[in-house]
């Protein structure tokens, strides 16, 4: 500082009145440090906004490209219900087959049933007994059989014949329940059971059906004024399978209704290896009753169940 404006100082001091002025000296070394402290705050200041500028940078940058990638070892989400691509069959699934449509059915599991060995001898009990109301008393002896117990059917052969382990059969008269005792009876039923070789009993429907279509018609040697005409009819359910058929012809002069006809009825039913024929005969030119004929069939088809298992 110069010596004139020191003596200027001076002079001001003296003549101001009241406070006295800090000494120059004093002033200059304040003046100096706030100097100081400004270069040092604008340095800080600018060092501070070049490093938010390079940072805020980066941000913006990350902002507009791509979201940055995991670290390599980083495992990815695990699927909360995985599908496999393939299924694989469940060790208690039934095994199919495929019919000749296509359509896969499941193969029924083998049973005792399936798999039972066909007896070997008919015993007495495997014949029915008629209900009470339709008994006559006149029951022939059960007897072996030796030739199959159906009509002869214009000369057909039966092949399953030599597969007979054994037959046995018997003849027995039956009345209506409204027949007075003492009165003859309304029919008759040559009734036969017969145990074939494994496989071979429904062979024997099979040629008894083709048989009965074979021979429509036919005259027989005791009277052959007289035409029977055969014909299959419905079977119903009886057993594993069976067969039913009709012979019919007109009744001779002098016998039965005008204009009517004598019908017989024989019934053919298989279970597993066992045939039985239930062939109603009548009784002195009378008509087999389909719905009689139907009740006997079911006591022998029970019979014969009852006796097989």
């Amino acid at each position: 500082m110069s010596r004139e404006f020191s003596d200027l100082y001076r002079s001001l001091a003296a003549d101001a009145d009241g406070p006295v002025l800090t000494h120059p000296e004093l002033l200059r070394r304040r003046a100096d440090r706030r100097a100081r402290s400004r270069a040092v705050g604008t340095a800080l200041v600018v060092a501070l906004l070049v490093g938010g500028t390079a940072v805020g940078g980066r941000l913006v940058f990350a902002a507009d490209g791509p979201a940055p990638l995991p670290p390599a070892d980083t495992p990815g989400p695990v699927p909360s219900d995985p599908t496999p691509s393939t299924t694989s069959p469940s060790p208690s699934a039934v095994p199919s087959r495929t019919t000749p449509s296509g359509t896969p059915t499941r193969t029924a599991p083998t049973t005792d049933a399936t798999t039972r060995r066909p007896p070997t001898s008919i015993p007495d009990r495997a014949f029915f007994v008629l209900a009470p109301a339709n008994r006559t008393g006149l029951d022939g002896a059960i007897s072996d059989g030796t030739a199959l117990p159906v009509p002869e059917l214009c000369g057909a052969r039966y092949p399953s014949e030599s597969a007979v382990v054994q037959r046995r059969d018997r003849v027995l008269a039956y009345k209506m329940p409204d027949t007075p005792a003492g009165n003859v009876p309304d029919g008759s039923y040559r009734h036969s059971i017969t145990i074939y070789q494994s496989g071979r009993a429904d062979d024997a429907l099979r040629e008894l059906r083709q048989a009965v279509r074979d021979c429509p018609e036919r005259k027989t040697p005791d009277n052959p004024a007289v035409t029977w005409r055969q014909r299959l009819l419905d079977p119903g359910e009886y057993g594993d399978e069976s067969v039913l058929f009709e012979m019919r012809a007109p009744y001779a002069d002098g016998m039965g209704e005008p204009g009517g006809h004598e019908v017989r009825l024989i019934r053919a039913v298989r279970m597993g290896d066992v045939v039985t024929v239930l062939w109603e005969q009548g009784w002195e030119n009378t008509a087999a009753d389909r719905a009689v004929v139907d009740a006997d069939s079911r006591r022998a088809v029970a019979a014969i169940e009852n006796w097989l298992d």
